[in-house]
């Protein structure tokens, strides 16, 4: 008996088959005991501590079926840790077993066909850094360590999505271990059904081992930055802000947030540690000038603080944001999906947008429509076509002392918002508490989620999740 497999025999497991397993996979299997668990069962969300009994740092898709069986063979609890930055934490289970793709970071990029095949460890940054190598991305999120496969599986949008639609919608095809641990490749075509519930369920219907993407012509410099208004100027800049979208391009996406001002350089220094509304501007356009012209507007809705636009590169802009969502801090979210901002939906904004707990906390009102919004709700599992903001209260803090005031501000501020929200939620920003609003992340779909999970996993084997239970009733039209 090996000292990093002791415990398992105490536990659930037994040590022969841990060692069979161990002998099968080429990358590495860490139990408690090894050097490298500690670090290997830290995600970005600090709130979260789980210990599992097993991390499989998997090599590739024989590592990954390989695992499954072993899950399935000792009824074990089963998670798969992509980019590790999903807020509920779902990449790690409590005493079963770890599957760890962070390792798997691997996108080859094909100018001629501007497709990129991309491994499921990899994150924002690795994408972008060969996309934009040519020219070429993909819509993606906001945060360059985020992970491409749970973006991915839960719809994905970002910067790029009023203008090429959410990230499902350039998924061209993907091969996946399921619950059986077989090998199946899924597109338009070939397991139409499955490949359908991918684009949206989650990590409800296997492992994804490889992405296909379609690629777009962007930058390599794109317009974009911060217009920064004081908070008393916020409401008249709001109700300007809301007349100004309808009419908005697809080329550009102008998001809504209100927090404490960082200490920018380009703010004097008077307004750092104060609330502000930050208008954060990007034009996916190819002539900077039209692109300054249309954000004129946004610049004359009040006086700003302070502004920072201009030319950068694609990859830095995506960036951008990065030191404000750095990993191991506590990040508690509540979220809804809006069709409009209402007079009310401001109040509510601005009312607690006043009594922010935490100077990491904040509101933010992604943008949407455009292109996103032009596809059938039912072509793909994510449903949300018609709303135009995802609402996120991003509560974020340092230490445990926090926890309560910071919880209770974003489900205070969640409580006061419902009325003027569609009931509809974004699957990607469920917290681990939330697990009675996953009909909510699918509305109409939800019923043929259910169904194609009863015929790829009745046992529910992946469920570390916001999870889509398997049930036997039909597919509703």
């Amino acid at each position: 008996m090996t000292p990093d497999t002791a415990s398992i025999v105490q536990g659930t497991l037994s040590t022969q088959p841990v060692e069979a397993l161990r002998a099968q996979l080429r990358g590495p299997l860490l139990t408690p005991e090894h050097a490298e668990y500690q670090a290997a069962r830290q995600i970005w969300n600090g709130m979260i501590d789980r210990k599992p009994a097993l991390i499989a740092r998997c090599a590739g898709a024989a590592d990954v079926r390989a695992c499954v069986r072993f899950a399935r063979a000792q009824r074990i609890a089963v998670s798969i840790r992509g980019g590790g930055h999903n807020i509920a934490g779902t990449s790690l289970c409590d005493g079963g077993l770890v599957i760890d793709l962070s390792g798997l970071r691997s996108v080859e990029v094909d100018p001629l066909t501007r497709r990129a095949h991309v491994q499921p460890g990899a994150k924002l940054a690795d994408f972008d850094a060969e996309a934009q190598a040519f020219g070429l991305a993909c819509p993606l999120g906001i945060n360059s360590t985020t992970g491409v496969a749970g973006l991915t599986l839960g719809g994905g949008f970002g910067w790029l999505s009023r203008k090429y639609g959410m990230t499902i919608d350039s998924l061209l095809s993907a091969d996946l271990v399921n619950a059986n641990a077989e090998f199946m490749h899924v597109n338009d075509r070939e397991n139409p059904e499955v490949f359908w519930a991918l684009r949206g369920g989650g990590g409800n219907f296997g492992v994804v081992t490889r992405f296909e993407f379609q690629l777009h012509s962007v930058g390599p410099d794109v317009l974009s930055g911060l217009i920064v208004y004081p908070m008393e100027q916020a409401k008249s800049v709001l109700l300007g802000y809301r007349e100004l979208i309808t009419k908005l391009p697809d080329d550009f996406s102008v998001w809504l947030v209100l927090r404490k001002a960082p200490p920018l350089p380009f703010l004097p220094a008077p307004a750092h540690g104060q609330p502000v509304l930050v208008l954060a501007a990007f034009y996916a356009g190819s002539d900077a000038s039209e692109g300054q012209r249309g954000l004129e507007p946004f610049r004359r809705l009040g006086v700003p603080l302070g502004e920072h636009v201009g030319t950068q590169p694609y990859a830095a802009w995506q960036q951008a944001f990065d030191l404000l969502l750095a990993p191991g801090a506590r990040n508690y979210w509540k979220s809804h999906n809006l069709n409009t901002l209402s007079d009310a939906a401001i109040d509510i904004a601005l009312d607690y947008a006043g009594r922010l707990p935490s100077p990491h906390c904040e509101i933010f009102f992604g943008l949407l429509g455009g292109q996103a919004s032009r596809i059938e709700r039912t072509a793909t599992a994510y449903p949300h076509r018609d709303s135009l903001f995802a609402l996120n209260v991003h509560a974020r803090w340092e230490s445990v002392r926090e926890d309560g005031p910071c919880i209770d501000w974003a489900r205070a501020l969640f409580r006061s918002m419902a009325p003027e929200a569609t009931g509809g939620v974004y699957v990607n920003f469920l917290t681990e508490d939330e697990s009675g609003r996953v009909r909510d992340a699918y509305g109409p779909n939800y019923e043929r989620l259910a169904a194609i999970k009863q015929r790829i996993d009745p046992d529910n084997l992946f469920r570390a999740n916001q999870n889509i239970a398997p049930h036997d009733s039909e597919v509703r039209a």
